[in-house]
C-alpha cells in the first residue's frame, strides 16, 4: 500500500500532500518498531508474554495505517454529491414528462403547443443570462453546469406553468369527445391497453438496468423484449377482433369467424422479424463476467484468417451482400419512380452507389491481404489502404451534399396534347412492311391519349405527371441511410456487413408490421405514430448495438476504427473520436436518422394494388379513384398537421430515450456503493449517456432532412404553377 501511494502521488495530484506525509510518518514509525522487534526476537531478549503484547501493539499500528490510508483514498476517490445527483435525476424526469405532455399537445388540432414550447424557451434563456451576469458581477467562478441546470429547470417550470394555466381552457375547446359515461368499459379498456402494453415493455427494459446480471446479459434482453412487444401487438389485435371477420348471422350465433387475408401477411412479417432477431445473435461480443462465452467469428477481420479459401469465400459473400443492398435500394427507388429524372442526386444514385461499392470492395481486398504482400507491392498496398477509404469518404460526402442541395427525386412529364403531327416521319429504308411497323404503334398511342383526354375533360385534366412525388420524403431518407451505411460498414470489419444487412432487413420488416397493424386496427389518426412503433424502433437500435459487436465496456471498443483511411498517427483527437464514436453507435445513428420513416411509411404503402376488388365503374370514376392515391402528398394537404406530427414523433422518441437514460442514471446513483459499480453500472451509464446524445443529434438531423425535402417540394410546386 505504501509503495502504491508513493507511485500514485508521482503521476497524480488528487491526494492531499499533508495526508500523504502523515501516512508516511505513521508507516515509517511502524516499520521501525517492527525492525526493532525483529532484532530483539533474534537476540532472544524477549520472553513470550512481552512478545505477544508487542506483536499485538505492532499489528494495531499497521491496521491503523491501513484504515487511515483507506480513509484518505475514499475521501479523494469516492466523492459523491448526492444533492447534485438527485437534482440531475429530477431534471431528467421533468424532461421526460415534458416530452410526453408536449407530444400529447402536438396531437391536438390547435396551435397551442407552439406558445407552450416557445415561451418557456425564452424563460430559460433569460434565467441563464441573469445567472451569468450575477456570477460575473459578484466575481465568482462561472459554473456552466450549474447555470445550464438552472436555465433548464426554469424553462421546464415555465412550460408546466404555461400548460397548467391553459389546460382547463383547452379541454373546453377540444371537448368534442363523448362523455365518460357513454364510453363502454371495453372501449376504455382497449384504449388503456393500447398505451399500457408498450409502456410495460419499456418499464421492464428500465427495471433491468438496476440488476448487474441483466446489464451483463442485455445483449439477449433487448431482442427478447422486441420479440415480446411484436407478439403482444398481434395478440392485442386479435383480442380487439381486428384479425377476424364474422361471416354471417349463423356463424356469429355459433361463435365462428374467419380470419382476414391480411393476417397471414402479418404473421409472415412477424416470423421474418423473429428470424432476424435470432440471426443477429451470431454477431455478439463477450464480456469478462461470462467466462464460458466465446466471441463471434464474424468480429475478426479477414486478414486474421489463415485459410485462403475461407478468406476468399467470405470476401465474395461480403461483396455480394453489399452489392445486394445497393440493388435492393435502387429497386425500391425505381419501383416508386424516384430514379426517372436526370437530376444530380438521381445520377449519383445510379452511378455513384456502384462506385462506392467498388471502392469498399477494393479496400477490403487490400486490407485482407496487406500482410501477404512483399517488396514494392507492400508500398502500393499501404497507399491503397489509405486511398480507398478516402475515396469512400469523398463520394459519401458528395452524395450527402447533393441530397441537401436538391433532395427532389421527382420526374415531371408534360401530359398536355401537343399540336404536332400524329406520326413522326420515318427515315429508314422504304418498305411497306416497315412503314406499317413504324406508323401503327404511333397511331394507336395517339388514340389512347385522345381517349384519355376525353375522359378527363369532364372532371379535370392532369397536365403534368410527376413520377416519384408520392415517395419523395422517404426516398431522401433511404438515400441518406444508404450513404451512412456505406460509411459505417467501412469502419467495421468486413464480415459485419452481414449484420448491417440484417439491420436493414429488420427495419424494413418493422416498418411493414407497423403499417399492417395500423391498417388492421383502422387507426383514424394517420398523422400520429403509436407508442409501440417508437418503442420497438428503439429496442431494435439497442439490439443492433450488440449485434454489431459492441458492449458497454471499454475493452470492447473498436479502436482500430480510428485508423481507417489513416496511418498510425493523428494530429488531433477530434477526428479519431468521431470515427470511433460512429463505429460504436452505428445502430443509434441509423435508427435515429430513419425515425421519420415511422410516420412516412404508411403513406408510402398506400398503393392502388392494395385495394380489394370492387364492382366495375365508369372510366371517369376509375381514373378519379386511381388519382386519389396520393401517398406522401397527403401530408401536403395539411402542413400544420405534418409539422405537428414530426414534432410529436421526435418528442416520443426523446421520451423513450430519456426514460432509459433516467433508469440508468438512477441505477448508477442508488448503486454507487455496489461492488460492480465501476465494472458494470458506471460504464453502462457512460455509454447510455453518449448514446442519448448521438441519438438526439441524429434524430434532429433526420427530421431536418424531412423539412428540407418539404421546402424543396414547396419550391417545386411554385415553379410548376408558373409554367
Amino acid at each position: 500500500v505504501d509503495r502504491f501511494l508513493h507511485s500514485y502521488s508521482l503521476v497524480a495530484q488528487d491526494l492531499p500532500a499533508e495526508e500523504l506525509q502523515r501516512l508516511q510518518e505513521l508507516f515509517s514509525s511502524a516499520v521501525e518498531e517492527h525492525t526493532q522487534l525483529l532484532a530483539q526476537v533474534q537476540g532472544g531478549t524477549l520472553v513470550p508474554p512481552e512478545l505477544e503484547s508487542r506483536l499485538g501493539s505492532l499489528i494495531g499500528r499497521f491496521q491503523l495505517y491501513l484504515r487511515e490510508a483507506r480513509a484518505v483514498c475514499t475521501q479523494s476517490w469516492a466523492r459523491f454529491h448526492p444533492l447534485r445527483m438527485v437534482g440531475g435525476c429530477i431534471l431528467i424526469a421533468a424532461s421526460c414528462l415534458l416530452c410526453y405532455v408536449a407530444s400529447e399537445l402536438a396531437a391536438a388540432s390547435d396551435s397551442f403547443y407552439r406558445s407552450c414550447l416557445l415561451c418557456p424557451l425564452l424563460w430559460g434563456l433569460m434565467v441563464a443570462v441573469l445567472l451569468g451576469l450575477a456570477r460575473v458581477f459578484t466575481q465568482e467562478g462561472l459554473d456552466l453546469l450549474l447555470v445550464s441546470s438552472w436555465a433548464a429547470a426554469a424553462s421546464q417550470l415555465g412550460f408546466f406553468w404555461h400548460w397548467w394555466g391553459r389546460h382547463p381552457k383547452r379541454t373546453r375547446l377540444v371537448g368534442s369527445q363523448p362523455p365518460l359515461a357513454s364510453v363502454s368499459l371495453r372501449q376504455r379498456l382497449r384504449a388503456w391497453l393500447g398505451l399500457a402494453f408498450p409502456m410495460s415493455i419499456l418499464l421492464f427494459r428500465c427495471g433491468a438496468m438496476f440488476s448487474d446480471s441483466f446489464v451483463v446479459a442485455e445483449a439477449r434482453v433487448a431482442p427478447f423484449l422486441l420479440a415480446s412487444l411484436v407478439l403482444l401487438l398481434v395478440g392485442k389485435l386479435h383480442w380487439d377482433g381486428r384479425l377476424t371477420v364474422p361471416e354471417g348471422p349463423k356463424q356469429q350465433l355459433l361463435g365462428f369467424s374467419s380470419y382476414r387475408r391480411e393476417i397471414w401477411y402479418l404473421l409472415c412479417l412477424v416470423a421474418m422479424l423473429l428470424i432476424c432477431v435470432r440471426l443477429s445473435g451470431f454477431f455478439h461480443q463477450c464480456r469478462e463476467e461470462i467466462p464460458q462465452c466465446r466471441p463471434s467469428l464474424f468480429l475478426s477481420p479477414l486478414a486474421s484468417l489463415r485459410n485462403t479459401r475461407a478468406k476468399n469465400l467470405f470476401y465474395l459473400l461480403c461483396v455480394a451482400l453489399l452489392a445486394g443492398l445497393v440493388y435492393a435500394v435502387r429497386s425500391w427507388l425505381r419501383h416508386y419512380g424516384n430514379l426517372n429524372s436526370s437530376d444530380p442526386l438521381v445520377l449519383f444514385v445510379r452511378w455513384g452507389f456502384p462506385l462506392v461499392v467498388l471502392c469498399i470492395a477494393c479496400y477490403w481486398a487490400v486490407a485482407s491481404s496487406a500482410d501477404d504482400s512483399l517488396g514494392k507491392l507492400q508500398e502500393l498496398v499501404q497507399v491503397a489502404v489509405v486511398a480507398f477509404p478516402w475515396a469512400v469518404y469523398g463520394l459519401a460526402s458528395m452524395g450527402l451534399l447533393l441530397l441537401l442541395c436538391n433532395p427532389m427525386t421527382v420526374f415531371a412529364k408534360d401530359m398536355r396534347e401537343s399540336a404536332g403531327s400524329i406520326v413522326t416521319p420515318y427515315l429508314g429504308v422504304p418498305s411497306s412492311e416497315v412503314d406499317f411497323l413504324h406508323v401503327i404503334p404511333q397511331i394507336y398511342k395517339r388514340m389512347q391519349e385522345s381517349q384519355k383526354s376525353r375522359l378527363e375533360r369532364g372532371s379535370y385534366k392532369a397536365t403534368v405527371a410527376a413520377y416519384g412525388l408520392g415517395s419523395v420524403y422517404s426516398a431522401a431518407l433511404v438515400i441518406a441511410l444508404t450513404l451512412l451505411v456505406f460509411l459505417l460498414m467501412l469502419l467495421h470489419s468486413e464480415r459485419l456487413s452481414l449484420a448491417f444487412l440484417l439491420l436493414f432487413l429488420e427495419a424494413f420488416v418493422l416498418l411493414h408490421i407497423h403499417t399492417r397493424a395500423r391498417g388492421l386496427a383502422g387507426d383514424a389518426e394517420p398523422f400520429s405514430v403509436p407508442w409501440y412503433a417508437v418503442i420497438s424502433w428503439l429496442l431494435a437500435a439497442s439490439q443492433f448495438f450488440y449485434s454489431t459487436g459492441h458492449q458497454p465496456i471499454f475493452p470492447a471498443i473498436h479502436w482500430n476504427a480510428a485508423f481507417v483511411g489513416f496511418h498510425l498517427d493523428h494530429s488531433t483527437n477530434l477526428l479519431p473520436a468521431v470515427l470511433v464514436g460512429a463505429n460504436t453507435f452505428a445502430s443509434h445513428i441509423l435508427f435515429a436518422v430513419g425515425c421519420p420513416l415511422l410516420l412516412l411509411w404508411p403513406f408510402v404503402c398506400e398503393m392502388p394494388s392494395s385495394q380489394k376488388r370492387k364492382p366495375k365503374k365508369e372510366p371517369r370514376e376509375e381514373l378519379q379513384e386511381v388519382e386519389e392515391h396520393m401517398m406522401e402528398m397527403r401530408l401536403r394537404e395539411s402542413p400544420e398537421k405534418f409539422s405537428a406530427a414530426l414534432l410529436q414523433l421526435g418528442l416520443k422518441y426523446l421520451f423513450v430515450l430519456g426514460t432509459q437514460l433516467l433508469a440508468c442514471v438512477c441505477a448508477a446513483m442508488i448503486l454507487r456503493r455496489h461492488l460492480m459499480v465501476w465494472k458494470v453500472f458506471a460504464p453502462k451509464f457512460l455509454f447510455e449517456s453518449l448514446g442519448f446524445v448521438v441519438s438526439s443529434i441524429c434524430l434532429l438531423l433526420g427530421i431536418s432532412l424531412v423539412m428540407r425535402v418539404d421546402c424543396a417540394v414547396s419550391t417545386w410546386f411554385s415553379h410548376l404553377q408558373l409554367r
